[in-house]
């Protein structure tokens, strides 16, 4: 089967709310067709109802999108379990352990909250491969049929989910340990984790300060959370604390902060816990990353003979790589960090409890773990498009590239790469300085033109 795909991106169905494909129509449309492609993989027939478990994060559409999904899977005879507001790992963990036939969450991640979207887990808590998200689309051709009455789904609420989920993510941490004499600034960014990461600490023993953790449906994102690090830096510096951990709207990235207000990214963070394994004798076999990875990293990877590679942007691409490997640690600069050793999928909490417990295991600081890994400077330029828009046909740009690539002449790269969730063209120039880096890239992106909107 093709796997040529028209609404789903690199995770999931996102956009603006109101505007196609996140209207309640489609998405009423959507979970229909996603029932009837869970129907026919499960092999599930006449009174049999396959069951999918719905999360979302705090938006204010996200009511008004689970009523048509939810509508949408009933009516193909799919059983339908809500939690409400719950962060994205979380429901990848309760349809697993909860022994489920899929798990949905409606969330647009880091965007702001006029967006919102759809992605989908398989019964294994991973993200859905292409293949089947493009049967999911070929359902979406077909006219819609709801089947008969005594064939409807039904739908039960999940009210202990929260709890659940925070008792999951301790158990990630050493049952030995604790967090005991450490003060943190948690910033949930008013999102899905804003009841759940908080007591998360809390109850591993560190005096917690909680910040972004006043959802009203419209402040997702706003200025709060990993998007927004420099509010982090400032608040761990404000409140004297030792560390600082902001998730994104749906608390599957991180970023921390050490008390000196320095932000480290996943790059950094990945290292860190790969080293800690690698320290308490655990094989490491191989790290994945993504074509945004910091070189340095890589390169200081194999200093340690550890094989690393490269994946497409995007934390389903990571896992994809991992698994055809048999690796088990991976992860995007962004934060998305992978650690199959303790989840199926990029669970913010779950990471930035590695990092800790490797803190904890050293009893050394954040700069101390990651003195011998200097990241090369990266300089990152979004710049709007027509959607589609394909870069390697503007002649303009590509000369640019180019030319730069002549300019660096090895030490350092440039990458062009549309964005899977809008319509944005990336561009990312990685040099000595990160002065060079800047001008670079800034001068890529204006050979743009008319191309930008």
């Amino acid at each position: 089967m093709s796997t040529k795909r028209k609404y789903f991106g690199t995770d999931g169905v996102r956009g603006t709310v109101g505007e196609a494909p996140i209207t309640p129509e489609f998405v009423l449309r959507l979970g229909q067709a996603a029932g009837r492609a869970l129907r026919a993989i499960a092999g599930t027939a006449g009174d049999q109802h396959p069951t999918v478990l719905i999360g979302k994060d705090t938006r204010i559409s996200g009511y008004m999108l689970e009523a048509a999904l939810e509508a949408g899977l009933s009516s193909a005879g799919v059983d339908v379990v809500l939690c409400g507001p719950l962060p994205t790992p979380g429901v990848a963990y309760l349809t697993r352990t909860l022994r489920l036939d899929a798990g949905i969450v409606i969330s647009a991640s880091h965007n702001p909250y006029p967006d919102n979207g759809i992605k989908f887990f398989s019964a294994r808590g991973t993200k859905l491969p292409d293949d089947v998200e493009a049967r999911i689309e070929s359902e979406l051709e077909r006219p819609w049929h709801c089947v008969e009455s005594k064939r409807l789904g039904k739908v039960r609420r999940l009210d202990d989910a929260a709890g659940r989920y925070i008792e999951f993510c301790k158990r990630t941490f050493p049952s030995e340990a604790d967090l005991k004499g450490l003060k943190i600034v948690v910033d949930s960014a008013h999102g899905a984790a804003y009841h759940v990461a908080s007591p998360v600490f809390h109850e591993l023993g560190a005096e917690v300060v909680s910040l972004g953790a006043a959802p009203n449906g419209t402040n997702i994102n706003d200025g709060v959370g990993a998007v927004h690090a420099g509010h982090l830096a400032e608040a761990v510096k404000t409140h004297k604390a030792d560390f600082g951990i902001a998730l994104d709207g749906d608390a599957d990235r991180v970023v921390i902060a050490d008390a000196d207000g320095r932000i480290y990214n996943g790059d950094e963070l990945l290292y860190i816990v790969v080293r800690d394994r690698m320290r308490r004798q655990r094989a490491v076999k191989g790290v994945a990353g993504t074509l945004m990875t910091n070189y340095s990293l890589e390169r200081k990877l194999r200093e340690l003979d550890v094989p690393f590679a490269r994946a497409a942007v995007g934390d389903r691409y990571v896992l994809e790589l991992l698994q055809e490997k048999g690796w088990l640690y991976g992860g995007e600069g962004s934060g998305h960090l992978l650690f199959l050793d303790c989840h199926t999928t990029g669970d913010g909490i779950v990471s930035a409890l590695q990092v800790l417990s490797a803190v904890r295991r050293q009893q050394i600081s954040l700069a101390e773990m990651t003195s011998d890994l200097v990241l090369m400077p990266q300089a990152l330029v979004n710049a709007k498009v027509s959607r589609n828009f394909d870069w390697t046909s503007h002649a303009g740009l590509v000369a640019a590239v180019s030319e730069a690539e002549r300019e660096l002449n090895g030490s350092g790269r440039v990458l062009i790469r549309a964005s899977g969730t809008e319509p944005v063209l990336r561009v990312m120039v990685e040099a000595a300085e990160v002065s060079i880096a800047e001008a670079m890239a800034q001068r890529l992106a204006s050979t743009l033109g008319s191309a930008v909107n």
